[in-house]
């Protein structure tokens, strides 16, 4: 598999990525299984003693584990939509980080639905989803709409690693021997012959194009599932561009922090420059109008229509001594200070566009809290002496071991990809003027530099 000059450098330079597990590497990922185990006994405890050890009940029937699922699916969406859109418009300056899209789109998709899993109360009755489906119910149709999602995106990172695995198989790296043989068999036998680029080409083409409409429709159908229910907050027709948007935004947060942090360990700066940090910025601050917009819309014709059903949950999200500062800074935090951060030329500098994107992934975790909780706390039919676990919602700590388990693993699955295949792809990486200005403009820095 050959190279050219800067494809080959660019190689030369991650190769020792894969080809040894550092301390760093072998330290995170022993903290994330540490993690991964405490979630693994609270799980067992739910299994056991049901679920009476977390805080839902008859009335609050969903909590974090349906947040979590919601956001990690979102990021999920998010990341083949951008990946599909980088590929099919041939941006150059985002072929380095189609590789990151892509993975985060396999890692969230694996991770987020195990969170509907711990919704179930009986596992063994998972199957009777496949047996027994109702075709009128959205949960059905979310179920087959993710499964072949995931089918369509492991396929759109596989056929883009195909020639990076062929780069792996020929480069004679010092790596144990079943590893470089999983390279030989994933390569397929690829050895850049014209024929062969052609396929990769319009597979790709024709993955990406599936894959944007796909991501879309699958996000609407979750966004169904709400909007299709008669209860203030969720019964909303803009709930399906909402849901898309709202993935679309975290999503692109969550890429811009990734991106940093392998800048960070991996010094990567010659590919992940402070041009990608703007380009994106500006796209998330496009998409923080767009999702301020339809935040506004949905508090304000709730607002406006004083329904009493309606106006009881508004009242919640902004009463300060219920939800009103988690709305707030769901807004302020997720809206307004993404928007000023890259708005200001002085601020829009790598470091505080990847501080505003974290804290943004934040709120919008809180904003999808504040979609769940406070509708379900508020029911239709006054309820009586009843106790106040019944009605109000408090997540316990076997709920937040999950949570905290399932960051750690999509964490760990970033950790291990890295170790496996190039952060930044090599084969279908280009040589340009402003990537070659950088380079050397870093390296007449270190120059400079006092010892």
């Amino acid at each position: 598999m050959e190279l050219n000059t800067y494809q080959q450098q660019a190689f030369e330079y991650q190769k020792p990525n894969i080809e040894k597990f550092g301390k760093r590497a072998w330290f995170w990922t022993i903290f994330y299984l540490l993690w991964i185990l405490v979630g693994g006994y609270a799980l067992y405890l739910q299994i056991t003693k049901g679920h009476g050890v977390t805080g839902m009940r008859d009335n609050v029937v969903w909590g974090l584990f349906i947040v979590n699922f919601i956001f990690f699916i979102g990021i999920s969406y998010a990341g083949a939509i951008i990946a599909g859109l980088l590929h099919l418009f041939k941006v150059s300056w985002g072929k380095p980080i189609i590789r990151l899209a892509q993975m985060m789109t396999i890692i969230s998709v694996v991770v987020g639905p195990v969170f509907i899993l711990l919704c179930v109360g009986r596992f063994d009755r998972l199957h009777h989803l496949f047996i027994y489906p109702r075709l009128q119910s959205p949960m059905t149709w979310d179920v087959l709409a993710i499964l072949t999602y995931f089918v369509g995106s492991v396929l759109f990172l596989y056929i883009a690693l195909i020639k990076d695995f062929a780069v792996y198989r020929d480069a004679g790296l010092n790596i144990p021997k079943w590893k470089q043989k999983l390279y030989k068999i994933l390569a397929i036998g690829y050895r850049g012959a014209a024929s062969q680029k052609r396929h990769l080409i319009i597979s790709q083409n024709l993955l990406a194009i599936i894959i944007i409409p796909l991501s879309i429709m699958v996000s609407s159908i979750l966004s169904w599932i709400f909007g299709m229910t008669l209860r203030p907050g969720w019964h909303s027709t803009i709930f399906g561009p909402y849901f898309v948007l709202g993935a679309l935004y975290s999503g692109c947060g969550v890429l811009i922090v990734a991106m940093w942090v392998y800048r960070k360990m991996y010094k990567l700066e010659n590919y992940f420059t402070d041009r990608h940090f703007t380009y994106l910025g500006y796209i998330m601050m496009v998409l923080a109008a767009g999702y301020g917009y339809f935040t506004f819309s949905e508090y304000f014709t709730s607002w406006f229509g004083s329904e009493k059903w309606d106006s009881e949950v508004i009242n919640k999200l902004f009463n300060p001594a219920e939800y009103g500062w988690w709305t707030l800074f769901a807004n302020v935090a997720g809206i307004l200070l993404p928007i000023l951060i890259v708005a200001i030329p002085r601020t829009r500098t790598p470091g505080l566009i990847s501080i505003a994107a974290f804290i943004m992934v934040i709120a919008l975790w809180v904003k999808r809290y504040l979609i769940i909780v406070p509708t379900l706390e508020t029911p239709l039919l006054p309820m009586q002496d009843t106790r106040a676990e019944y009605v109000k919602y408090t997540a316990t700590w076997p709920e937040w071991a999950l949570t905290f388990a399932g960051i750690a693993t999509f964490l760990l699955f970033f950790t291990l990809m890295s170790k496996f295949v190039t952060v930044v792809p090599v084969s279908g990486l280009e040589e340009t003027r402003t990537h070659h200005e950088q380079a050397q403009d870093l390296l007449k820095k270190e120059e400079v530099q006092p010892a």
